[in-house]
């Protein structure tokens, strides 16, 4: 029997028709797309290459009780390339150096207008709102050997101290120095005599309250220094240790000992570290305090071991504090 014959389907073809515009339309439009997200990637800011930014390896060290006791000294060594260039950048040519007979009128009239800082000092005023002066006043390692040690062997002239809070080390070294017959040597107390945030909860017994917003810090420091009978050779320098420490440069001010116990952040630690050996004298010993305490957190240390490998010198620890090999004599400055 012959098969009766069957119209070819017209709803399938219909259908097979808009399948194919359809694909076309999509294969035309991720072309389009991709062609436009290869054409804006290319055109793209490169990604910068991170990989040769300056990270310090250290080995950290573990501190076992309390700030005033000192770790086992262990070797360590920092472990990293050259710094940037722009970390080095300090100003290490200062002025011609004053004869030492100078200085202190430099100071005055550069600091105080020509006024000099102890004169009628204190009003009534100010000592109304000022503690008693205190004979020992509150410090932290501030009568440790190192002092003696180091002003034994350098006998300075000019000893200048970046962070005095209310005077203890400043005191303990003016007694040094009367005991060793250095009784001419001037002691420059470099501290803005602000404090820091909150500092007031922890040593309320040992510092004056504020007033309008004025810590009175320097009001103390200068009282504990007058009635201990130095205001002669104890000179405040009430400025920021990265300000005092450029001004002291351009004055051509520099100390035989340099003792660094400011900031303990690395940065902080770091550019005092910098600014001070431009002005340490050729043989003087730039030292300073937290290279084995709770106070460091790794940045003191870490300042001062990088220093001492860009500067090829030698980090000799002595207790809490850390000393430098001496300022080369006839050696320029690397």
């Amino acid at each position: 029997m012959k098969p009766a014959w069957l119209p070819f389907p017209q709803s399938a073809t219909s259908a097979e028709f808009k399948l194919r515009l359809h694909l076309s339309r999509a294969a035309i439009f991720l072309c389009l797309f991709s062609a436009g997200y290869m054409i804006g990637y290319l055109s793209s800011v490169p990604q910068f290459n991170l990989q040769n930014q300056f990270h310090p390896n250290c080995t950290a060290i573990t501190v076992a009780n309390s700030d005033t006791n000192p770790l086992p000294i262990k070797e360590h060594e920092l472990q990293t390339g050259p710094p940037p260039h722009d970390l080095l950048q300090f100003k290490k040519r200062c002025g011609k150096p004053i004869p030492k007979s100078e200085i202190l009128n430099t100071l005055i009239a550069n600091m105080f207008e020509g006024i000099e800082p102890y004169e009628g000092f204190p009003s009534a005023e100010v000592e109304s709102l000022i503690h008693k002066p205190a004979d020992h006043p509150r410090g932290w390692g501030s009568t440790g050997a190192v002092f003696r040690d180091l002003i034994e062997s350098v006998r300075p002239g000019v000893i200048i101290e970046l962070g005095s809070f209310l005077g203890a080390s400043a005191l303990h070294m003016a007694g040094v120095t009367h005991n060793l017959s250095l009784s001419s040597t001037l002691i420059l107390s470099v501290d803005d005599f602000r404090g820091w945030p909150n500092f007031r909860l922890r040593f309320r017994r040992d510092v004056p309250q504020n007033r309008h917003a004025d810590a009175l810090l320097l009001q103390q420091f200068m009282a504990n220094v007058k009635a201990a009978g130095e205001s002669q050779r104890i000179i405040p320098v009430p400025f920021s240790t990265g300000s005092a420490l450029i001004a002291l440069c351009e004055w051509g001010i520099y100390g035989d000992l340099i003792e660094v116990d400011a900031g303990h952040d690395f940065h902080s630690a770091w550019a005092d570290i910098n600014r001070a050996y431009a002005i340490l004298r050729p043989g003087g010993v730039l030292f300073g305090h937290d290279y084995f305490t709770v106070a460091d957190n790794r940045g003191v240390r870490r300042a001062v071991t990088l220093f001492a490998k860009v500067k090829g010198l030698t980090v000799r620890p002595h207790g809490q504090h850390w000393v430098l090999s001496p300022n080369p004599v006839n050696k320029k400055k690397k």
